[in-house]
């Protein structure tokens, strides 16, 4: 952070020129209040210089002189302005559009998909610093979770209160693509991308997913898809018990890979397959490397008024001044 002297009302500084006709006056008048005296003969005044005093009398005009500036100065308003330097930054408005269908809590994951996701997802958001993001979730339909917005702390508390249940379950693949297309294509950035993270492949829903690539095609939206299951089996929940707690059997792992991949070809993003914590974290990590822009921001800080160091500087030329003519120069 640097931090410089600035003037709030810096045209009042014309005042300065009052300094020119004040000295002309006192030049003037030196001259015209010499005093003279007749004497016989100057003989015994021969050698004799002019004491300090007769120089020290100059000071006290001096003096005003440097506190009418000063006085200036305050009445210009001095602030200490606090600032960061101009930074080259990256950023880009992205959209996380998230399963949330029930095959999400399935054990291949630690401890189970849509924790991992969320944690991931929570991770790569508040890495994401200078990014427009939002949070779009769906299941048997969508809804946005978090609009747009560049605030960091809201964002990754919402991810992590990413809940099951709160819409019907299913898979509408399609939808969350359309839905996230809607809170992005107004978007001001560059670069724009969705990332689409689902177990599964679409089973419900109005549009279907590939006429949802096509449409963010059309609108420059990139389309990263990320395949979420181990190969093979997993425990999946299959029933619910009468306490409402999930059973859980060994299920084979199946996601349209396919589809996934003609989407993210479509659109010109990428496919990933996600088979356990670390490789989803590495998926995200791919991502974070490939979606950057640059951008050029400057932040500043507040402002703060610092005319106590003149204001103190005013009063002891004046004190000063006091000194000089009713001490030091009482006698002339």
């Amino acid at each position: 952070m640097m931090q410089s002297l600035h003037l709030l009302h810096p045209g009042r500084l014309w005042l300065l020129t009052l300094l020119i006709p004040l000295a002309a006056w006192y030049i003037y008048s030196l001259k015209s209040r010499v005093a003279t005296m007749r004497v016989s003969t100057t003989a015994s005044l021969r050698g004799l210089g002019a004491g300090y005093k007769q120089w020290l009398r100059h000071v006290p005009i001096m003096l005003r002189m440097a506190a009418l500036a000063v006085t200036v100065i305050i009445l210009c308003r001095p602030q200490r302005l606090s600032s960061w330097s101009t930074s080259d930054v990256e950023g880009t408005d992205i959209v996380l559009a998230i399963d949330v269908s029930t095959s999400m809590l399935a054990r291949d994951f630690k401890p189970n998909r849509l924790e991992a996701a969320k944690d991931v997802a929570a991770s790569f958001a508040a890495g994401r610093e200078h990014d427009n993001i939002g949070v779009v979730i769906f299941a048997g339909e969508s809804f946005t979770q978090v609009p747009m917005t560049m605030d960091n702390a809201t964002l990754v508390n919402s991810i992590r209160e990413i809940q099951l249940g709160v819409i019907e379950d299913g898979t509408a693949i399609g939808d969350g693509i359309a839905t996230a297309i809607n809170r992005i294509k107004d978007g001001k950035a560059k670069s724009k991308s969705i990332i689409l993270l689902t177990d599964g492949s679409n089973n419900t829903g109005i549009v279907a997913p590939l006429s949802a690539a096509g449409i963010a095609s059309k609108y420059g939206i990139k389309i990263y898809t990320i395949g979420v299951g181990t190969n093979g089996t997993a425990p999946t929940p299959v029933a619910v018990d009468a306490l409402g707690n999930f059973q859980y059997q060994n299920m084979k792992v199946v996601i349209d890979e396919p589809t996934l991949k003609q989407i993210a070809g479509t659109t010109g993003g990428k496919y990933f397959r996600a088979t356990g914590n670390k490789t989803l974290q590495q998926v995200f990590a791919e991502i974070d490397s490939l979606e950057k822009t640059r951008l050029d921001v400057q932040n500043y800080t507040h402002s703060e008024d610092a005319y106590m160091p003149w204001a103190i500087a005013l009063l002891a030329l004046l004190l000063l001044d006091v000194v000089m003519r009713r001490v030091i120069l009482r006698h002339l």
